[in-house]
């Protein structure tokens, strides 16, 4: 065992005696181009020698350029040992790779390290996918066989103190950057382990940033700082993948930095820039089957943290009747998601959540409690050329019979495809002026009435 105690020159690493006779008496080495399969086998043969070979905990204290120096004569080392010869780029590519199973997530990191990249989709050992743009492309990046595949997904979840085994087959996770991460293991996954990472901008992606992308205009975006500004409670709608987070990240920017945000989230996941904020995440059941802290309990000792807002990253189940009281009983300004296709829809599926807190309430009364929370509800998707964008902003107006009403402010308006495939499309105001203008005005902010004009183009 080497015993690393401080960055330092490498012979003042080894214990090993026999080491340079072993190296200058091993046979020459063979010659020969590296295939990509060849490359898989060596790297995954180096760490399993590197593991033996160092003291990873003296690792926790060294610059990736101090082990990659140290590490880089090692890997030549058992190059020579085993006969084997590479040319200096592939020497360098080799002893890259044997440092992120080494330090990282072994095949994963080059595609971690891509900005293009947005979600990782891994179908087994040999099958990698990757969306670029809104587009999905398989890609060449291989795992070794089943076992280095679970290696890396266990190495994941292990970070964040849960497990993923045949008694416990799938999980959620994040990385320490906050990309989310779901995995399947056999016997859930028939073909192989399944893995999909969900990445997060190392920069955050602000309203401007999302207005540059022709995802919200700016004149919509002042809208919504203004909802935020005026503490509005807020729901956003969309479906899997069509940017709910990223958007409810950008609208938090707009919370005053004097309040005191709590955050809930089955994996955290949330970026926000406030300093004062409370991040509570939910925790599985330990292996005995106890131990379970779910979103519901968390909304529930969030009131009790004194929170000026309430930020829940998804509402699932009976967590939303908690919310909703949050939001009926002095915690204006709150924000959650919910996973819809149309604010109608959005509306029915929390309906359905309220059911499962197992409180018995009718549905009438439970629809009350729904149009006196919420006062927004932002619909947003990814549209067939893969870009993403805000669909409406509707506003509830209370309730009509045993009907919440509400009405749409603002739409997006599909206008076809052009020729390159990409869909066309503006923002457009319905015409109707939303009632949240008095609240506004209330607190000393005013939006231009001529926005809200049905005949004026948005975003051009």
């Amino acid at each position: 065992m080497w015993q690393i105690k401080k960055p330092g020159p490498l012979q003042d690493l080894v214990t090993d005696p026999d080491r340079k006779s072993r190296i200058d008496g091993a046979a020459p080495p063979s010659a020969g181009p590296l295939d990509s399969e060849r490359h898989i086998d060596l790297k995954v043969e180096l760490h399993k020698r590197l593991l033996d070979l160092i003291n990873l905990s003296a690792l926790d204290g060294m610059s990736r350029e101090q082990v990659e120096a140290e590490v880089g004569e090692i890997v030549h080392e058992q190059l020579a040992l085993q006969k084997h010869a590479l040319n200096h780029k592939e020497r360098k590519h080799l002893v890259a790779d044997v440092l992120d199973e080494l330090l990282g997530l072994g095949p994963l990191e080059p595609l971690l390290k891509d900005n293009s990249i947005t979600d990782i989709l891994v179908n087994g050992h040999n099958i990698v996918f990757v969306e670029r743009g809104g587009r999905l492309e398989e890609t060449s990046v291989r795992f070794k066989d089943e076992k280095h595949l679970l290696r890396i997904i266990q190495k994941i979840v292990a970070a964040v103190g849960r497990r993923v085994d045949e008694s416990s087959p799938f999980v959620d996770a994040r990385l320490a950057d906050g990309s989310r991460v779901n995995a399947v293991v056999p016997p859930l996954a028939v073909d192989g382990s399944l893995l999909s990472i969900r990445k997060f901008a190392r920069i955050p992606i602000d309203m401007a940033k999302l207005a540059e992308l022709g995802s919200v205009p700016m004149e919509i975006a002042e809208v919504l700082k203004a909802i935020v500004a005026a503490r509005r409670n807020v729901l956003i709608s969309g479906g899997t993948g069509s940017g709910k987070t990223t958007l409810l990240n950008a609208m938090s920017a707009y919370i005053d930095a004097h309040e005191r945000i709590v955050t809930i989230e089955d994996s955290a996941e949330l970026q926000l820039q406030q300093r004062h904020i409370a991040r509570l995440e939910t925790r599985p059941a330990n292996i005995e089957g106890r131990g379970e802290i779910n979103q519901r309990d968390l909304v529930k000792n969030a009131l009790r943290m004194r929170p000026d807002r309430i930020i829940v990253g998804e509402v699932r189940a009976g967590e939303a009747f908690d919310m909703l009281q949050a939001m009926n009983t002095g915690h204006d300004g709150s924000m959650t998601t919910v996973h819809a296709n149309t604010p109608r829809d959005a509306l029915s599926r929390v309906e359905q959540m309220i059911g499962m807190s197992g409180i018995e309430i009718p549905p009438r009364s439970a629809r009350g409690q729904i149009a006196s929370a919420l006062n927004v509800i932002i619909q947003i998707g990814r549209l067939g050329d893969g870009r993403r964008r805000l669909l409406s902003l509707s506003e509830l107006t209370g309730m009509e019979g045993d009907v919440i009403s509400m009405q749409e402010i603002f739409r997006f308006k599909l206008m076809g495809r052009g020729e390159d495939g990409q869909v066309l499309g503006r923002f457009e105001a319905t015409g109707i002026r939303p009632k949240f203008m008095n609240e506004l005005a209330d607190r000393g902010i005013h939006l231009p009435v001529e926005l809200f004009r049905p005949d004026v183009v948005i975003g051009t």
